[in-house]
């Protein structure tokens, strides 16, 4: 039980925030403070035993006021989505690196005792994810050269350098988890900012529901990715938050690669369907090829996330099918 402990979750009206909030507050923690831009209407989730506060986190004075009393602080806040999301709002999610800058600056004034920063598999260069096999296996030095995903990946990759420099220069204890396509309930499921299990998982009841098999997939299909279920994740970010030795960015996501199409045939065969596959190879699709290499979490940690990519699919499928005959 962490009793005593106190602690921030900014971008917690997200969908990885809300699920952390959930399990701080079920591990006993003292005080839980939540903050978000958005209204709480618009929050994935709503805690009333957390303390949840609307504020922008990109102002000075607001990050100042998330942080003073704050043991523990947990960033998730920044603008982002899906490729669709972050191919067309470049500037947008620059704008991100104010709300590392200012909470750093404030974990530095109030010396909390651990400092958490989300970071992404989008850091990673560019030249190592040309192609489409699921062996693309990308290591935590891969980042350099940089040549991350422009914009959204940019400021990722500059924020991680800001929290080791605090750690250097001024004793903030930071950590730095880079992480690889997280997805589950509660999560962005249509609108424009979902990711790829929640969009295909829409699109399959979509077409069932409509009767019109067809379902239209963002490039040729073949593109290769990981996805790490949402309780893997929360397992890792404590892993990473509470270590005494282990300060470096390091990737937090599942080896079990697919292509596209293979995340398709599993959602198919969870809603018992066959559709037409039309591809549009004019969408936003991001980069060819990126999986998680392990072998650094395990050597650390001697964990990795594990649930079967099936498994944490018919959750979300079950989910988002609820939510849609919910309306």
């Amino acid at each position: 039980m962490e009793s005593n402990k106190t602690a921030v979750v900014c971008g917690g009206g997200g969908f990885i925030g809300g699920h952390l909030v959930a399990d701080l507050l079920k591990q006993g923690y003292k005080k839980v403070r939540v903050v978000d831009i958005k209204p709480t209407s618009e929050w994935y989730q709503v805690h009333p035993q957390a303390e949840n506060v609307v504020a922008d986190l990109n102002l000075k004075d607001a990050s100042f006021a998330a942080v003073k009393g704050m043991d523990v602080v947990w960033n998730l806040a920044c603008n982002m989505g899906g490729m669709g999301f972050i191919e067309t709002n470049k500037g947008l999610c620059m704008i991100s690196v104010l709300i590392n800058t200012h909470l750093l600056l404030a974990c530095r004034e109030y010396g909390v005792k651990r400092y958490f920063y989300a970071s992404s598999a989008c850091v990673y260069n560019a030249d190592k994810q040309k192609e489409k096999k699921i062996e693309t296996f990308l290591k935590e030095e891969d980042a350099y050269p940089a040549m991350a995903e422009d914009g959204y990946g940019w400021e990722k990759l500059f924020s991680e350098r800001m929290c080791r420099h605090f750690r250097e220069d001024y004793k903030v204890p930071t950590r730095v988890a880079r992480f690889h396509n997280v997805y589950g309930p509660f999560g962005t499921w249509n609108g424009g900012r979902e990711k790829a299990p929640a969009a295909i998982c829409r699109k399959v009841l979509e077409a069932k529901a409509s009767g019109k098999h067809e379902i239209e997939i963002w490039g040729d299909g073949h593109q290769t990715r990981s996805f790490m279920y949402i309780t893997d994740c929360l397992t890792g970010i404590h892993k990473i938050t509470d270590s005494e030795t282990w300060h470096d960015p390091i990737n937090l996501g599942s080896a079990e690669g697919v292509t596209i199409n293979q995340l398709v045939d599993i959602v198919e065969d969870i809603a018992g369907i066959k559709l037409k596959r039309n591809y549009n190879l004019d969408a936003p699709k991001g980069v060819n090829g990126r999986n998680s290499d392990n072998t650094l979490i395990n050597k650390v940690f001697g964990w990795e996330p594990k649930l079967p990519l099936r498994t944490g699919m018919e959750l979300t499928y079950k989910w988002i099918h609820d939510q849609m005959h919910a309306k």
